[in-house]
Formats: C-alpha cells, structure tokens, sequence
C-alpha cells in the first residue's frame, strides 16, 4: 500500500510533514509496523512445560514459607 501527499500551493514543509503523518496515523501502516517489528516468537511446548513446573515450584514454595510464617 502506497501513500502519497503532495505539496499544495503555499504549504510550508511543517504543515507537509503534519498532514503526512496524520494520513500515516489515519491509513493504520505504523500499526501494522509496529505489529510486525515487535512480534513474539512463539515457545516450543517443551518451554511451556518447563515453565508451568517453574511456576508450580514456585508456588509450592510460597506456600512453604507463609506456613512458616516468613511471609506475612
């Protein structure tokens, strides 16, 4: 998808530029950029499965140390 904005008769540049960016802003492009730029990679079930147990352990030990009275 091309977007294109002309320079009109007796535009200044910082109106130009205004007028772009809005029309970038309004047409969603830096949306679908952004999307794509800071996509995350999905995780294998073998790290789903390590991080389940990690959590669990966690928990566990939590648990553990509030019946102790460590944690209030």
């Amino acid at each position: 998808m091309t977007l294109e904005v002309k320079k009109q008769k007796r535009e200044t540049s910082q109106n130009l530029i205004r007028r772009f960016t809005r029309s970038i802003q309004q047409s969603g492009i830096l949306l679908r950029v952004r999307r794509i730029q800071f996509k995350e990679r999905k995780k294998s079930e073998q790290m789903k499965k390590r991080a389940a147990l990690r959590r669990e352990e966690k928990k566990r030990e939590y648990e553990k140390l509030k019946k102790l009275g460590k944690i209030k």
